[in-house]
């Protein structure tokens, strides 16, 4: 009995020692593994290090957090999440112009998309766009869109969508996503952000339609608890910026999620995938039954395919 306490013993004071080492350690890999980062990566594992509670705890049920902000002249909604995707995989997806088009045609309003060469023969996209999903794609607007990508670092992403015009008294629409590996694991940490500006004219009939027939539209932060009615979501210019911003993200994650699936299979992957995403959230984001997006997304896809 003696000896099997002294086993008892030596193999506790073992693990004590290991479990002591591993608290030492951790801190020293991760500030290891910022070190080794490139500058912009680094400032993104610190933003992700910053929220890392947050994500944890997020009400989204998921690594999941969503901001937004009334500029001066306009809005910004933002998005980050935790990924499970490895950089490698991420980066070599998004990073390709003709994707893009491939992610901006699952959200429900856009409906065609062309690569096509802006100024010096840069890559760009023109996206047409309805302002709602039940109207024709002859009634659509075409939004130029340039891109740039930025691969100029191995561990760290950033890709931007950029129109200085747009419809209804919008400009300067800007798309951006930003990409990083998280350390020691298989994921990735995605920073996504939507803005644009409006005039002051747009902005009011935008206000005027919020307050009247999209009076029922909210967005995802909450700011406050009913015992009724729940959590009091934020409505308004601000909630509508949250909806675009969630619907855009989600284009990005149904498109790396369907990577996993085989290339006869990816298209209708995505489809599947944005839809899904979208109705986890149906307080803010349903708009449409799945048998009519689907018909609709199908149709545009016969008609006029993505072609690099």
């Amino acid at each position: 009995m003696r000896g099997a306490q002294l086993d008892f013993l030596f193999f506790g004071s073992r693990c004590l020692r290991w479990l002591l080492a591993l608290s030492i350690a951790y801190p020293l890999l991760a500030a290891h593994a910022l070190a080794q980062a490139s500058p912009r990566a680094e400032a993104l594992l610190t933003r992700h290090s910053a929220l890392q509670s947050q994500l944890a705890a997020s009400v989204l049920g998921r690594p999941l957090l969503i901001e937004s902000e009334e500029l001066p002249e306009g809005l910004r909604g933002e998005v980050f999440a935790e990924v499970e995707q490895p950089f490698a995989q991420v980066a070599q997806a998004l990073a390709q112009p003709s994707h893009w088009c491939e992610m901006l045609l699952l959200h429900v309003n856009n409906r065609r998309c062309k690569l096509i060469k802006g100024e010096g023969g840069a890559p760009a996209l023109e996206l047409a766009v309805v302002r709602r999903y039940d109207l024709s794609v002859e009634s659509a607007f075409i939004l130029p869109l340039a891109v740039r990508v930025d691969r100029g670092a191995p561990d760290y992403l950033v890709v931007e969508l950029s129109s200085e015009s747009g419809p209804m008294g919008t400009s300067s629409h800007q798309v951006r996503l930003e990409a990083v590996a998280l350390p020691g694991t298989d994921k990735s940490f995605l920073h996504f952000s939507y803005s644009y500006q409006h005039t002051a004219l747009a902005r009011m009939a935008t206000q005027a339609y919020l307050a009247t027939f999209g009076r029922h539209k909210v967005g995802f932060t909450v700011l406050g608890q009913s015992a009724q009615d729940g959590p009091d979501y934020i409505r308004g210019l601000r909630g509508l910026v949250e909806r675009n911003a969630v619907r855009y993200f989600l284009t990005v994650e149904a498109y790396l999620d369907a990577m996993r699936a085989s290339p006869a299979q990816q298209a209708e992957r995505r489809l599947e995938n944005w839809y899904a995403g979208s109705e986890r959230y149906p307080r803010q984001l349903h708009e449409i039954d799945r048998a009519t997006y689907l018909a609709i997304k199908r149709a545009d896809r016969s008609a006029a395919p993505v072609r690099p």
